[in-house]
């Protein structure tokens, strides 16, 4: 712990050293760097390390980048009382270091090594702790990469996510990211985007270099992006395959075969933000026929002419559940591959058979400090169906109570990002236990709260 710690500040004033470059994408190999052959001014450690040349027209280079991520977390009353519980608190870390190298136009390799560690957690799982492992590796082959058209073949390991990232996504906020082996057509023109992708889930392992492809878990599909329309802005339309071997949902067990169409309507101006998305599922989960569906609107105003530019916001969601146990159909939504974090870093709630309203507060204390709360009202969408985990597994059956209420939850996060390679949060959650909980476990209400140091280099 102790040379962790000292890695850390060690490069907390390394990156003091470099100049500023364009701001770090949530998908790493997304930046781009080949910029820096024609700076022929700048020659610190940290350019170098972002841009080596490997040939006398610098068209084939190699960039190195990374980021290191300490937590501290401490929860009363975790999943509501019920289970081991830590008195003491626990340290997460995470380390991704990545190289992207390129040769000329049409060809990169992009390989980044993932290791998550969990110390003082109680029964870790492979969300909170996974080594050491290759957490990407992939080969992009550029057929066409011009300014406003590009097709492009990318092949091996690598993360995906889409829109709001409900279905599928990086799950950056748990401690562990995660990533998917296949293969992916990545085509764009003008205003338009389009991914077509067929893939495996890679399933996290205790050991090092031990993550493996799920054939279990399977995931393909297509996702267009249409930006720039009228009145609109930004239209998502898309279509996702999944088939899972062994689910379990509150009505049975057994072989699923998903698939998820929807469209997302989502953009904002200099006050208004908002983001609207429906999606029906239809397929078969064991002998049942499966009809599921959600919809959502997130919408926020800023008050720009307002000190402290406060941002009101609220969100609605309404998740469909399973009305009747031991029927031919099966109406509980499946999120796939949601990131963990939706409902706040406590995530103690997963996206089925739910209704949620949030209200929110957000306000800018200061240039690069934040300071948000929100307040999230729970509510089973169906009171045959029970409750589940981000990952779709079951907490609670549906037969405890015909009460409805799972609770509310209190959250308060403050935000300090000094620069672009610094970020340090602070929050603290409390959840209010409702009568569907009590009436299924312990019932406790959770207080949780934690501290994130996370420097992107």
């Amino acid at each position: 712990m102790k040379n962790r710690m000292q890695l850390l500040v060690l490069l907390i004033s390394l990156s003091c050293l470099g100049q500023q470059y364009p701001g770090f994408k949530s998908l790493r190999f997304d930046e781009n760097y080949s910029f820096l052959k024609k700076d022929t001014l700048q020659h610190d450690w940290y350019r170098t390390m972002k841009f080596i040349p490997l040939s006398s027209s610098k068209n084939t280079y190699i960039s190195f980048g990374g980021s290191i991520r300490y937590q501290y977390f401490y929860a009363k009353n975790e999943n509501w009382g019920d289970g081991p519980q830590d008195n003491d608190g626990y340290i997460l870390s995470r380390y991704l270091f990545h190289a992207d190298f390129h040769a000329g136009k049409f060809f990169r390799t992009f390989v980044q090594t993932q290791s998550s560690l969990a110390d003082g957690r109680i029964d870790p799982s492979p969300v909170d702790q996974n080594p050491l492992e290759v957490h990407q590796v992939f080969a992009d082959f550029n057929i066409i990469n011009d300014a406003n058209k590009r097709l492009i073949l990318r092949v091996g390991r690598q993360e995906m996510t889409y829109g709001s990232q409900r279905l599928v996504a990086l799950r950056d906020g748990p401690n562990n990211r995660q990533s998917f082996d296949g293969i992916k057509v990545i085509a764009s023109k003008n205003n338009y985007s389009a991914d077509f992708f067929y893939s495996h889930y890679v399933v996290a392992h205790d050991g090092i270099f031990d993550d493996d492809s799920n054939n279990d878990k399977q995931l393909w599909g297509s996702y267009l992006v249409i930006s720039k329309v009228p009145f609109f802005k930004n239209i998502d339309v898309y279509y996702l395959g999944y088939e899972r071997a062994h689910a379990v949902f509150n009505d049975g067990a057994g072989k699923e075969n998903r698939h998820s169409v929807g469209t997302r309507i989502w953009g904002k101006s200099e006050n208004w933000r908002y983001d609207g998305e429906t999606l029906y599922q239809f397929g078969d989960f064991d002998s049942k026929d499966i009809n599921a569906w959600t919809a959502s609107l997130n919408l926020g105003y800023r008050l720009n002419m307002v000190k402290f530019h406060p941002e009101i916001g609220c969100k609605v969601e309404v998740i469909s559940g399973d009305r009747e146990v031991g029927d031919n159909g099966l109406e509980t939504f499946n999120p796939l591959f949601p990131r963990g974090s939706y409902f706040g870093l406590a995530s103690v709630i997963g996206l089925s058979n739910l209704i949620d309203f949030h209200p929110s507060l957000n306000f800018e204390l200061a240039k690069n400090i934040e300071w948000g709360i929100d307040y999230d009202m729970f509510w089973r969408y169906s009171s045959n169906d029970g409750i589940y985990a981000p990952n779709v597994s079951l907490i609670y059956p549906g037969d405890t109570t015909t009460s409805k209420e799972i609770g509310g939850q209190l959250e308060s996060e403050i935000v300090w990002q000094p620069n672009q390679y610094l970020y340090f949060r602070v929050e603290a959650t409390w959840f209010k236990a409702g009568e569907y909980i009590k009436a299924s476990g312990t019932g406790k209400d959770i207080f949780f709260t934690g501290i994130t140091m996370q420097l992107n280099f």
